[in-house]
């Protein structure tokens, strides 16, 4: 005899079972997040850049990207979102989806900002996690215009000590090279206006331009204009000569004990980003620094490769949040 029985085979399920089919079904044929990983990246990754193209931190983010890009087989799109000392990619970051694939390679400014502003669009220990860092740099040159007259250190000072104006460019309120010239200043007792700019290639074409007199300038940037005259390296904010331009004095020869080094660049993904993928992005990132033409690129800029483990790095990033917050109170700069 034939059952009639819904439960035997063949028979239709009952809605209430038909969904919990269903409902199983759809989730089998999703992957769960540590399978999903397995094939990071699938996609082009989006790399932004707080600054200007041209400048430093944009130079260094292309060519470690190239290097990235060819290892995983996805390109790395550098976005520049240029302004407020590189808040405005900050934000970017912290409203992006933490899977991976939209990533933050920037400068101090990040832990800066806080110390520099009222208000800041993230919390630094809850809403970025940073990766690993790309490049540590060992200082700036610090350049003026020709027309300014001054060919040495000391005869800067003087023009300064002179009541005559004395104008700085950076790239932003609050930015590493800002912080240098302060801290230069009040180290050689000197008044300076300081006028910032979105990047350093528009704050060192203002100097070139003649718009302002003078910058603190990472080599990468500098050398080539250094080279060609249009503008004149008076000193370097290490505690030793760059040796790439051997006859640009140390700072410190002339105000004994000054130093000044300029800071990193370093990669964050935003909180949230799964364990996998950062041990992934961790891994990359270190193994492109160590491809010969990417360390031979951030040597000859004055910089040495990084790639600290991320736990490490981690704490780097904490340990340099109270460090610049001593640096702002120690150059009496209010936040905005």
């Amino acid at each position: 005899m034939m059952r009639s029985d819904a439960n035997c085979a063949g028979a239709p399920a009952s809605p209430g079972r038909r969904a919990l089919l269903l409902a199983a079904a759809a989730a089998a044929a999703v992957p769960g997040p540590s399978f999903a990983q397995e094939g990071y990246p699938q996609r082009p990754i989006r790399l932004l850049v707080g600054f200007a193209a041209g400048g430093t931190p944009d130079s260094i983010a292309r060519k470690i990207a190239e290097a990235v890009s060819r290892q995983v087989g996805q390109t790395l799109l550098v976005d520049n979102r240029a302004g407020a000392n590189g808040m405005i990619a900050a934000e970017a970051l912290v409203k992006a989806a933490p899977d991976g694939y939209t990533l933050l390679l920037t400068t101090p400014s990040l832990v800066i900002n806080p110390s520099m502003y009222k208000k800041v669009p993230y919390d630094l220990a809850r809403d970025v996690l940073p990766i690993t860092d790309v490049a540590l740099g060992d200082g700036y040159l610090l350049v003026v215009n020709p027309a300014l007259g001054v060919e040495t250190l000391p005869a800067l000072i003087d023009h300064a000590k002179r009541g005559r104006p004395l104008t700085f460019s950076s790239p932003g309120i609050g930015n590493t090279l800002h912080l240098a010239a302060e801290t230069f200043a009040d180290r050689a007792g000197i008044a300076i206006t300081h006028v910032p700019y979105k990047g350093a290639a528009p704050a060192l074409n203002a100097v070139i331009a003649g718009e302002v007199q003078a910058m603190f300038i990472p080599p990468t940037v500098a050398t080539a204009h250094i080279k060609s005259g249009k503008v004149r390296a008076l000193g370097f904010t290490s505690t030793k000569r760059w040796p790439e331009l051997p006859d640009v004095p140390a700072i410190a020869e002339a105000l004994p004990g000054f130093a000044f080094d300029s800071g990193w660049h370093a990669l964050f993904a935003p909180a949230g980003t799964p364990r996998a993928i950062v041990t992934r992005l961790n891994t990359e990132f270190r193994k492109a620094l160590q491809v010969p033409e990417v360390r031979s690129f951030l040597v000859q800029g004055g910089y040495e490769p990084g790639g600290r483990p991320q736990p490490e790095f981690a704490a780097f990033v904490q340990s340099e949040a109270r460090r610049y917050a001593d640096i702002v109170r120690a150059a009496k700069i209010t936040p905005e």
